[in-house]
Formats: C-alpha cells, structure tokens, sequence
C-alpha cells in the first residue's frame, strides 16, 4: 500500500468497536473509515500500514492498541459487507 498523507490521529476511534447486530451511532460515525479499510484489506496490506495509513494509530508507539483497533474494525467491516448492509437498503413489500 502506497502511503499517502497519514491521517490525523482521531481519538474517536475505539480499540473495540461496540458490537451490535444492527447498525450503530458507532457505525454510522465510522462508515467512511470502513469503506478507507477495504481497499488495502484486499491488496493485502500489513495490519501496520492499515493502522497507521488509514487510521492514524502508530503501531510502534500503540502496538497493542494498533492491532486490536484494526481488526476489531476489520471484523465491523466483514459484518457489514455480509449483514448490516442489508439495513441501509429499503424493504420492498412482498409481491
């Protein structure tokens, strides 16, 4: 993965996403920051380089942190793509 310009630290960012199966105020806050880890997910970019390229979290000075925050999202972004994405689509009445 190309680095580009690292983004600012943003202290929003939980070492564990808060788990629900629907949709959360947690999710809708980081929905840009799941479609920014999808790409290099799938270029197979180090967890590093995702932690620190696309959210700001230095894996030397938080390596713990780092690693947990990053998969935690990763797994949100797994769920999201398979489940939760079916929420943001309207319901269609049965024909």
């Amino acid at each position: 993965m190309k680095s580009r310009s690292r983004p600012t630290p943003d202290p929003t960012i939980a070492t564990e996403v808060p788990w629900s199966e629907s949709l959360t105020a947690y999710d809708d806050k980081h929905f840009e920051l799941y479609l920014k880890l999808m790409d290099p997910c799938a270029d197979s970019a180090s967890e590093e380089e995702m932690a620190l390229d696309v959210m700001g979290i230095d894996p030397v000075k938080e390596p713990i942190r780092a690693r947990k925050a990053l998969r935690s999202h990763l797994k949100r972004v797994l769920w999201f793509m398979h489940e939760g994405h079916k929420e943001l689509l309207p319901s269609r009445p049965p024909q």
